[in-house]
This record gives structure tokens, sequence and C-alpha cells, in this order.
């Protein structure tokens, strides 16, 4: 398909005339047959919501086939209507329409649909195992043709991937407004979200895929290089010769091979999918797989000795390899898991000694029977792991809902006094004190040409300011200053790079501006193109999450989500391009709520008034509430904060003598 023929097929948006239907292609990634969970009813309920898109001379062929989607696949994706052209960002200047940062947002939406990149490409889901864009393929036919209509004094509001439509606002109007799962409090557990989203009425957004912000697995590559690297830190180690276990390929979770690698350990991740496995592998995300427990047993030995930066995927269950390496007493220096256990029900975690065919057809055909194979395999997992950790492993949960899950399976996971874990969630220990509480967060970019020079570019612009920034660092922070400059050094040689030309860079929020304003210097003069700037919520101030990002908050407040909801709220009326907030994403539906945003930068003095405006208040938001609540590196940061910013007056809260207290009845 040429230009001329994408173009026109985008501003078409829903064919006149229905296109032929597509044959189902059994080499893609597909996700599992959902659980059955309508009544008849509901079903018919849920084929009037899929064929109000269409015109009534249509309805007669599609209600047979949406009812066979909904049958065989548990949702009705609406197939017939995936586009023909390839899936992937192209060049801004590609796409039609009125309005750059409209151009932008459908570069970013079709990133994140990507088939490098979508863990699920045909049921529109990037990551997580339902981490979805659009709930159909004619909310995406309709967004982009939406966008590419847009002009910039309008808004396109978006419902769970439903575009409501084009409303008036103003230029520094957020152009999109996304909300994903914005349920009613006690309509928000898990079964819920498959009534609902079987019923086209919800989407699970997950957190960047709902956001259009998702690059890869490299989005968290450089958190979890961090936290792997201070994980060593912790326990005194020496990553070389030292082992990290853990599991997940798919979606996030594929970064922490090489996240290992670069952090200088052998790193063994364990993956159920055959699929994600081949394709990690072919990406270079991982540079070995094994299938065999001996003969793994036999390599990460050889990598021991060796000191080899190396990381291996076994194609099998993790519960396997902990107890392997229990049996063989191979020690286990760190430890965590990053399968999807937000999403235990549907594909998020895998029962061990089933093979990963079998698992899914149960999934969907006894899902009660899945549920108690998929506690079972949580309890031996979890005994596994306390078999390891009393020969001295540092184990951390790594805020995928693995020990809330395996509690609620009767693990022994509690510590002694029945309310808290006996792990640390890697928040607690190691981002929040030494990342968040500093205002240190996920900041990404994405370089909209499309061209490799210009990423590399915008990672020298970058490299500069934060060297300049770490020569009067105060000493708080100066180990957070020259990790972030060894990652933006090494970026280019780690080829992390799946899909559009993005990055990612822990940076707070001096960092962040001075960086953005960087760039928007270097587009104004012609140097690079356009940039899309953005991050992942999980970061200091997007989300609230008990469990995970606001683990490390213990003045009672972390079951609140004021955070998140304030933060969306100032990001959209201080400039973003387009903001969204969602339930669920990460450790899961009805136990988090979270928020991003992007902008673009387009060298103009607008985009320099907004950047300095929003990216101010994105990260000091949540600075200033992880004060609140004192945490001592906050504390230190928002008077810091305050100090540059006269017009920026927090409330600092006064610590209190806890042998004072000792005397209370």
């Amino acid at each position: 398909m040429n230009l001329n023929e994408f173009q026109d097929d985008i501003t078409t948006g829903i064919p006149a005339t229905l296109p032929a239907k597509k044959a189902y292609e059994t080499a893609i990634n597909h996700a599992p047959k959902r659980k059955e969970i309508l009544s008849p009813e509901e079903k018919i309920l849920a084929l009037k919501n899929a064929l109000r898109y269409f015109p009534k001379d249509q309805h007669a062929e599609l209600a047979q086939e949406f009812s066979d989607e909904l049958e065989k696949h548990g949702r009705i994706y609406m197939y017939r209507f995936r586009p023909d052209y390839k899936m992937y960002a192209r060049p801004i200047n590609d796409y039609p329409g009125k309005s750059l940062q409209a151009k932008a947002i459908m570069l970013m939406i079709q990133n994140n649909l990507d088939y490098a990149v979508a863990q699920h490409p045909h049921e529109l889901i990037t990551y997580g195992g339902n981490g979805a864009v659009f709930q159909n393929w004619i909310q995406y036919r309709l967004t982009m043709k939406y966008l590419s209509e847009m002009e910039d004094d309008q808004t396109l509001v978006m419902y769970s991937g439903h575009p409501l439509g084009l409303f008036p606002s103003h230029k520094d109007a957020p152009r999109v407004v996304v909300t994903n799962g914005m349920m009613i409090p006690n309509y928000s557990k898990p079964d819920d979200w498959e009534k609902f989203n079987a019923l086209g009425v919800t989407q699970y957004g997950q957190m960047t895929a709902g956001s259009y912000m998702y690059i890869g697995p490299q989005g968290i590559v450089h958190g979890t290089t961090i936290t792997v690297l201070n994980g060593f830190r912790k326990i005194k180690k020496d990553p070389r010769g030292s082992l990290f276990v853990t599991s997940g390929l798919g979606g996030m979770s594929g970064a922490q091979p090489k996240a290992g690698t670069i952090a200088g350990c052998v790193t063994v991740c364990a993956e159920v999918n055959p699929k994600i496995t081949r394709i990690r592998h072919e990406q270079g995300w991982v540079n070995e797989v094994f299938g065999n427990l001996d003969e793994l047993v036999k390599r990460v030995r050889e990598a021991q000795s060796g000191q080899e930066a190396v990381s291996i995927a076994y194609l099998g269950n993790v519960v396997d390899v902990w107890e392997k390496f229990d049996k063989e007493n191979l020690h286990i220096d760190l430890g965590s898991d990053q399968t999807s256990l937000h999403n235990p029900w549907a594909g998020g975690y895998y029962p061990v000694g089933i093979d990963f065919e079998t698992a899914n057809k149960l999934m969907a055909s006894d899902p009660e029977e899945f549920r108690s194979k998929v506690q079972q395999t949580l309890v031996r997992h979890a005994d596994a792991i306390n078999a390891h950790t009393a020969k001295g492993t540092y184990f951390f949960d790594y805020g995928n809902a693995f020990l809330l899950e395996a509690s609620r399976a009767g693990a022994d996971v509690m510590a002694a006094n029945g309310i808290d874990f006996k792990y640390p969630s890697y928040v607690q220990d190691i981002m929040g004190p030494m990342c968040f509480d500093y205002g240190f967060g996920p900041f990404r970019w994405v370089c909209t040409s499309g061209k490799p020079e210009d990423l590399e570019k915008t990672d020298a612009i970058a490299c500069a300011v934060l060297e300049e920034m770490k020569q009067r660092s105060p000493e708080e922070i100066q180990q957070q200053m020259a990790d972030n400059i060894q990652w933006i050094k090494g970026a280019q040689e780690n080829k992390l790079v799946v899909g559009s030309q993005a990055r990612i860079l822990y940076a707070d929020a001096e960092g962040r501006m001075k960086i953005a304003a960087a760039f928007n210097e270097a587009i104004s003069k012609g140097i690079i193109g356009p940039v899309v700037l953005g991050r992942d919520h999980h970061d200091v101030s997007g989300t609230d999450s008990p469990y995970r990002e606001t683990s490390n908050i213990y003045d009672g407040s972390r079951f609140t989500a004021d955070m998140a909801i304030q933060n969306v709220i100032g990001d959209s009326f201080r400039g973003a391009t387009w903001v969204s907030i969602h339930n669920g994403g990460g450790v899961g539906w009805g136990e988090v709520i979270n928020g991003g945003f992007g902008m673009l930068l387009d060298g103009s003095s607008d985009a320099d008034r907004r950047l300095k405006s929003m990216l101010h208040w994105d990260v000091n938001n949540g600075i200033a509430r992880r004060n609140w609540a004192r945490n001592e590196g906050a504390i230190f940061a928002i008077k810091r904060a305050m100090e540059a910013e006269p017009k920026l007056k927090v409330t600092i809260p006064e610590l209190v003598d806890e042998e004072l207290l000792k005397g209370i009845k």
C-alpha cells in the first residue's frame, strides 16, 4: 500500500462497504480465549453494542459473525476490519491531517500496535495479557479518522477505547483525553472487567497501552537496570558472577534479561509462551534459550564461573527452575517474578505441570479448575522461594501482585504480624526511597521523524544536560545522576529500540525540564525533527498503587488515589498534548489508579512554555505527597524545589518523637 492509499484508508474511517473477511493468522501471538461470563441476554446486548457502529443494512451479515467471535474468543474484536497496511510508527509527516499534535498521537497509536511491539496485535493488546489500546478494530479506525480531521482547537474524548467524538476546546487544551476502566468502585472486581469488557463498554488500558505511550520492553529496562544494580548494592554483592532469577518475557517483563545483562550479572528468566520467547531471542533481549533443566543448571554454573554478563531464557515454568536450583544447591543471589499476576485467571500466570496450549484451553473450558491449579502453583512457587531465601537469597516483589495473589492462594508469604508480606516490594526497598522520593522517574521521548540519527542526537543532548547538572547536584542525588549518565551513554550500544525511535531515561523534574527545553531548541534550529515526550505511569506521581508505586507510603494514605487524579487534572490544563487516567494496570483491575500524558515538542515558544509548566507539576505533585507522608528523601527534594521556584509553597510535616508516643495509652 503506497502513502496515498494509506492516508485515504485513515481518512475513510469505517468503510462504506464491508471488506472481505480475514483469515485467522495462527502465526501471530493471539490473546487466549476469555472466560464464558455473559448470560444469553447479555450476549444479545454485546451484539447490539457492537452493531451500533454500522448501518442497518450490514447488521444481518455482521450479527452472526460477531456472535461467532464472541463464542470463539470471548470478545468481539471485529477482525474483518483490521487494516491491510503494515502497522508501525511512520514518520510524522506521513499521517494525514490538519494538526501536528494529532499526527503525533496517530504515530504513537500505531507504535503501540506494531507487531514487533504489541503482545497480541490482532486483539489490539499491547502488553500484560489484557492491556488494550482499543476494544475492537472499528474503534481504531474511527479514532484515526477523527485525528485526521482534528484542528488545534478541538479535543477528542476517548471512553475506554471508544472515540466519543471531537469537541470544541482551545489550543492549550489536550488534543485527546483518555479514560480506561473508570468503574463505579463496587463494580471493579476482576470478573467485572471480564463482563463489561465482553459487553464492549469498558477496557483495561494497562498503563502505557491505553495511553498510547508504550515503547516496547525498553519502557522499563532503565528502571529494571536500576533495580537490579541497587539490589546487588543492597546485599553488597558484585553483579559479576552473581545470579538473578525471575520470570516473564512478554511485554514489559521482557526488559528483565536485557537489564540483567547491562547490570553485569547472570540472568535466568523463565517463560511458558514459545512464541514470545522466540521473539525476545530474535530481538536480542535474551542471549540464549534452554528447554532442559539439567542443561540450564550446567550453563548457569559455567556462566557464574566465567563471570559472564549473559541472559538465559528457560522455556517452561519458573516454579520448575526454583525447585531445580534448590535441589542442585545452585545459589540465587537476587530473585523476583514479573509475570502478569494482575491478570492471574486470563493468561497472566500459568500453572506448573501443564503445557502452554493445554493451559490456554483449560482457562476457557473450565475457569474454576484453571484458577485452582494457578493457586496451587502459587503455593509451590512461594515454597520454593522460601527455601532459597533461607539460604540467603534476596527476594523482592516486582509489583506484579505476586505476593498479593500468593497470599490469597494461602501461600506462606505473610510476615509474623499477619498484616505485612515477608518480602518487600522493590519500591519499598529500592525505587521508592532511592528514586521516586527524590523525583527521579521514567522520562520518555520518541523521535517522530523515525530517524535513528535523531535519536542519537537526543541521547547526546540529554547526556550533556545531565553532566552539567551533576557538577552542582547535592550529595543526596549524586548516585542517581551518575547511574543515569552511565545509562544514556550506553543506550546506543545496548540496542534498546523496538518499534519507534524512542528512549527512556530516569530524571528528576529539573532534568526533565532542561532536557525537554534543549530538545525544543534543537527542533527550532532544524537539528532534529519534532519529539513526543511522555513517561511510564510507574513514576513519582502518576500512579496510586498500594502494592507497588506507593508501597513506601506509610502514613495510611497508600490506599487513596487523590495523587493520580490530581496529576492528570493538573497535566491537562498545564499543556499536555494528551492525558489519560486508568483503573488497573500493573497490579490489577481495582487495585490501582494510574495516569499518563503525552506532549509534542515542535520547536515553538508555545511548546517551551507548556513543557516548563506541565513537567514541573507532573513530578512535584508526587514529591509533595511523599513529603507529607514523612518520606525523608521527599522532604529534602520538595524543600529544594521550593528554593528553586518561589511560587511553589508546600506544607512540610512536623516530625513526631517516637519515644513520646510510646507512653501514650
